[in-house]
């Protein structure tokens, strides 16, 4: 909204400073300010709404060190997450940006499935909340609308570097105008894989090879592998919100990382300096994206060890949605295992755990744990380390990994 009341002023009134807004660095800077302020000032408020309807967390004892302490912590701290991201987005971004708007859809859709799951738990007692069934069915549904939507609609294209032939662009490099050759937009359905030279991968492939004539479905696979990346990113996110602090931090250092990535891929200088990917228009969802690194910072303020409130489902399950929408709208969604490490090793901990031990007690007639507990975290916890050690080394690995995620933009 800001963004076009201050175009207007700009073009009607050339009102100093107006032009600013048309900048994505300083509406992007003002996003986080702004988000960090709301999740600070009013999470105050909604945590202590939260106490006053009694939301709170009902803890099994899992025989943890300072476990029984956390019951009766407010829940559903994920409102104020959601609520830190989407106001400075509708104030800032340009709403009708097709990246934007579904990474609105995203946040309200999973929040709202979030927010069921947690309502069940604490107002109707039931400790099992929302039926699995109904979760994935929410994911899938979110997968069909996100995948529909990059495939179909017109304003998702990209543009490669042709420079034999096609049509001309002039650009600006270091005051200097130079012409670039660019292929017109197009649609696609390419992505990229990191540390290969050739780095590029078009999904058409997995059934071309069969019949070239096959290409005209290859939204059925796009669509597929999205539901699947949806679904498997907000599942990890959820089973990473374990103890103090530990699934807002990650996040944090993901999207921030996925950010640069936004910033670079929608910006032609850069995407052709660095020879990667260039997607028009999708440099928006920057915006997007440094107001819900503000909101997952200040939620962090209360969160952090001992935790004053918990996400909950509403916000576990709405930051992996979220996440998992930005890597393929900026065709990163093969990073993920990289960046997502974290993630990918809080999943791969109970499909381990629950497998082994299925497969054990079939064997042996006793079930057998490779870990002392899963997810991963409650094993280091069980090995007698405190939960802020756990935090902040898994905080750092997060970082090594986003860190190797970056140097993909090179190292191929």
């Amino acid at each position: 909204m800001l963004y076009y009341l201050f175009e207007y002023l700009e073009k009607q009134f050339q009102l100093p400073g107006a032009s600013l807004f048309g900048y994505i660095t300083f509406r992007a800077a003002f996003a986080i300010i702004l988000s960090l302020l709301i999740s600070t000032i009013y999470g105050k408020r909604i945590i202590k709404y939260l106490q006053k309807k009694q939301v709170g967390e009902t803890i099994r004892d899992l025989g943890l060190d300072g476990q029984q302490q956390k019951a009766g912590t407010p829940t559903m701290g994920g409102l104020i997450i959601i609520f830190a991201t989407l106001i400075p987005v509708v104030l800032l971004a340009k709403l009708e940006n097709i990246y934007v708007i579904l990474l609105i859809v995203t946040t309200i859709w999973m929040g709202t499935i979030g927010f069921i799951d947690d309502y069940i738990k604490k107002f109707k007692k039931d400790k099992e909340g929302l039926k699995g069934r109904f979760k994935v069915l929410g994911q899938v549904g979110l997968g069909i609308i996100v995948g529909s939507t990059l495939y179909f609609h017109s304003d998702v294209t990209i543009k490669e570097e042709l420079p034999q032939k096609e049509q001309v662009q002039v650009v600006v490099v270091n005051n200097t105008v130079q012409a670039k050759q660019f292929k017109p937009e197009e649609k696609s359905t390419k992505t990229t894989i990191p540390f290969l030279k050739s780095n590029e991968f078009d999904y058409a492939d997995l059934i071309t090879w069969i019949n070239p004539g096959l290409a005209q479905y290859a939204w059925v696979i796009f669509i597929l592998i999205t539901i699947f990346i949806i679904t498997a990113v907000s599942n990890g996110a959820n089973l990473t919100d374990g103890i103090d602090g530990l699934a807002a931090g990650t996040s944090a250092i993901i999207v921030l990382t996925l950010g640069i990535f936004a910033w670079v891929s929608g910006n032609i200088i850069f995407s052709d300096y660095l020879n990667i990917m260039y997607i028009p228009r999708v440099e928006e969802i920057t915006i997007y994206i440094a107001a819900f690194v503000g909101a997952l910072i200040g939620f962090l303020w209360y969160n952090t060890y001992p935790a004053q409130v918990f996400m909950g489902d509403t916000g576990s399950l709405t930051i992996g949605g979220i996440i998992a929408v930005i890597a393929i709208a900026v065709r990163k969604e093969w990073l993920i295992p990289v960046l997502c490490g974290i993630f990918l090793a809080e999943n791969l901990s109970v499909v381990m755990q629950v497998s082994y031990f299925k497969y054990t007690k079939k064997k042996y007639g006793e079930g057998r744990r490779i870990f002392k507990m899963s997810p991963l975290h409650h094993h280091y916890q069980k090995s007698g380390y405190h939960e802020s050690k756990i935090v902040t080394r898994f905080w750092i690995v997060g970082i090594l990994l986003a860190i190797i995620s970056i140097v993909t933009l090179k190292i191929r």
